[in-house]
């Protein structure tokens, strides 16, 4: 007999859950996670963000949000997540030593994963964005078969090696039903330091991915200094450098978000008559 796949079950408090995922690693998903998520609470303060890392074996929201303390516990014995920016997170990274790895077969994962979803007191938490490891394995069949996940996020690079990849990454969303937001091309060419000139150093293989997937959005977010020293000093562009041209397209990538998720809860309201 088939088993019934398990219920879908919502964050108590969470409102909409967004994926940022790409079947590759090395492709900038959590550079995109955390400036996704400064970004939403800079365009609309009075919304509540969160920020979960689910990348149990490469946590770097820890660094890139500057959050280094290991959460406290409420009296239900429930997580409170670290704020910075007016983002609540929670890593994995908040709960390890510094440099101790997680040497974990995929049950043991699996249990971590839901105890930074379960085990969390988000309160309200309008939208929680969730910065996903690589691959399409376990941890992205599971956070798809039980969570209500609105959408999904897809960052890639331009090389063939990353394209390929993130190609399957797609599929395998669209297998399980759940809308592709957008398509982010990570480090889609080098600026110039002195002229501010963008090299092409990729091609417009993403803008064919995105043309033949049916993906209408498509982000560009070129290679820059100050990105990655946001990332290291853990101060995201959005917050270090507010009027750049780099913060201007995260902030883009999130109000198309958030315009996103109001066409799909009207759809929503609409098909439920």
């Amino acid at each position: 007999m088939r088993k019934k796949l398990p219920k879908k079950k919502p964050i108590k408090g969470v409102g909409h859950i967004i994926l940022v995922a790409s079947g590759k690693g090395g492709v900038g998903k959590s550079t995109v996670s955390v400036n996704l998520a400064t970004a939403l609470k800079s365009i609309a303060p009075e919304k509540e963000v969160g920020l979960l890392d689910a990348d149990v074996f490469g946590p770097s929201v820890p660094l890139m949000m500057n959050l280094h303390e290991t959460p406290l516990l409420d009296d239900d014995n429930l997580m409170v997540p670290l704020v910075n920016y007016g983002v609540k997170c929670m890593s994995m990274g908040n709960l390890m030593t510094n440099n101790s790895a997680a040497i974990w077969r995929g049950l043991m994962v699996m249990a971590a994963i839901d105890k930074l979803i379960r085990g969390v007191n988000w309160d309200r938490t309008d939208y929680l964005i969730v910065d996903t490891p690589p691959g399409t394995g376990d941890t992205h069949l599971s956070l798809a078969q039980n969570l209500p996940i609105d959408g999904v996020v897809i960052v890639t690079t331009g090389q063939k090696a990353a394209v390929d990849v993130t190609k399957r990454g797609i599929t395998m969303f669209k297998k399980l039903n759940l809308p592709i937001v957008g398509l982010v091309q990570n480090m889609s060419g080098v600026k110039c330091s002195n002229c501010s000139h963008i090299n092409q150093i990729f091609g417009n293989t993403i803008q064919e991915v995105a043309t033949n997937e049916g993906i209408n959005s498509l982000f560009s977010i070129p290679m820059e200094q100050s990105i990655t020293e946001g990332c290291d000093t853990g101060q995201p562009v959005v917050i270090s450098h507010p009027e750049s041209s780099q913060a201007t397209i995260f902030n883009n990538l999130a109000r198309h978000v958030i315009e996103f998720l109001k066409k799909s809860s009207s759809n929503k309201i609409v098909t439920s008559f």
